[in-house]
């Protein structure tokens, strides 16, 4: 299928952009400036003290929610005056711990890995981020980010409809390419988003942001939602409940500290010695049990996967075939993709119709709880999650 990519903002226009603090939004902000679109710089507030913040080192740098957000909106106050750029900061901390801090235990809890990236993208970035904007009876044109990735429409319709929704297609930059962040965000809400870096590498980004002696252009980058450190904070409203590990014939292993605390494919910090080192390879919530296995039995030659988002809506009736991607650094696979019709021994309550996908290749590790996402032609034309 043949894309159109959807123009930048132009001179004149009202430009919203959401600023970090980081070098990516930053330039953006900029080069949006020098363009003559009129910006006004926006940040969403998220910490709220959910977790007592550590005064003895910088536990939580270079992760977005962190107690260090002030120290963002002070770097981006400072740019947006040097610069004349509006700025104002939206409260979204209790969406954020709805939408994603309480998903995010939950879905550890029943078994499952979730992105808490993609569901923040979705419902605060952007969703509850441009609901709060409005509120504020700020009237833009469009909405612009940092991200490495582009808006595109189809030539023709979808799937055989008349429909052309806007469609997220993957950056010039394949190292930075942030699609698959993405990938849950509507296309109505695409409608006005652009990615002003769609087309621009980093190298030339910290290039111009040097030139342009922008002090974000020193900053070390965001790398996760919260430091690893002090991931368990986020479970402390009650006990973890031990259990057992058990090998794939139900020997008892050893004894686990709470399922929240792992993910298939786990090695590190099991504390379970044997012949061959052992892996996570199921997380069985009804009996609070763990299965490890060696790395070889974790291959899958396929997926299902439910909770789809379709760009426009559009869900395809054929299957087809597809590259996928079942985690952020996974490289993408090929696979057949089709409907799944749950037989009579399969008890799983679905989101909507759910799908399986047949890989060519077998895949290893695959979580359920991880988002699936599908390109055609570096195009994304799905996303769902991943069940078994």
């Amino acid at each position: 299928m043949d894309y159109e990519d959807l123009p930048l903002p132009p001179a004149g226009s009202t430009v919203v952009v959401g600023l970090s603090g980081g070098v990516d939004s930053t330039l953006t902000a900029l080069l949006l400036k020098q363009r003559g679109c009129n910006v006004i710089g926006v940040t969403m507030s998220v910490w709220d003290g959910h977790i007592p913040a550590v005064e003895a080192e910088k536990a939580f740098h270079d992760a977005c929610y962190s107690p260090d957000e002030q120290e963002n909106i002070e770097d981006c106050t400072k740019f947006c005056k040097e610069n004349d750029i509006e700025y104002l900061v939206v409260d979204v901390s209790a969406e954020y711990n709805r939408e994603v801090l309480d998903y995010f235990t939950s879905e550890y809890r029943n078994g499952r890995t979730p992105n808490p990236c993609i569901r923040c993208n979705r419902f605060i970035k952007f969703g509850a981020l441009l609901e709060g904007i409005k509120k504020l009876n700020i009237e833009f044109d469009y909405f612009c980010t940092g991200h490495y990735a582009r808006i595109v429409r189809p030539k023709e319709g979808l799937w055989g409809t008349d429909k052309r929704p806007c469609m997220i297609a993957c950056a010039s930059d394949e190292s930075k390419d942030q699609t698959y962040f993405l990938c849950r965000v509507p296309s109505e809400v695409l409608e006005k988003v652009r990615f002003p870096l769609a087309n621009i590498k980093k190298s030339e980004v910290f290039e111009l942001a040097h030139k342009a002696n922008l002090s974000a252009a020193n900053r070390s980058e965001s790398q996760d939602f919260i430091d690893i450190k002090y991931i368990d904070s986020l479970f402390g409203d009650k006990p973890s409940v031990p259990g057992n590990f058990v090998d794939t014939n139900g020997k008892v292993l050893g004894q686990h500290k709470g399922i929240e605390h792992y993910t298939i494919g786990q090695r590190r910090g099991l504390g379970v010695s044997g012949p061959v080192p052992y892996y996570v390879k199921k997380i069985d919530v009804e009996k609070n049990e763990i299965v490890l296995a060696v790395k070889s039995e974790l291959n899958s030659t396929s997926l299902i996967a439910d909770d789809f988002v379709w760009p426009g809506g559009v869900e395809p009736t054929d299957a087809f075939e597809v590259s996928a991607k079942i985690r952020l650094r996974s490289r993408t696979a090929i696979g057949k993709f089709e409907r799944y019709f749950p037989g009579d021994d399969d008890k799983t309550e679905y989101k909507g119709q759910p799908w399986k996908i047949t890989f060519d290749c077998e895949q290893y590790a695959v979580t359920p709880g991880q988002s699936l996402v599908l390109y055609k032609d570096d195009v994304i034309v799905g996303g769902g999650i991943i069940v078994k």
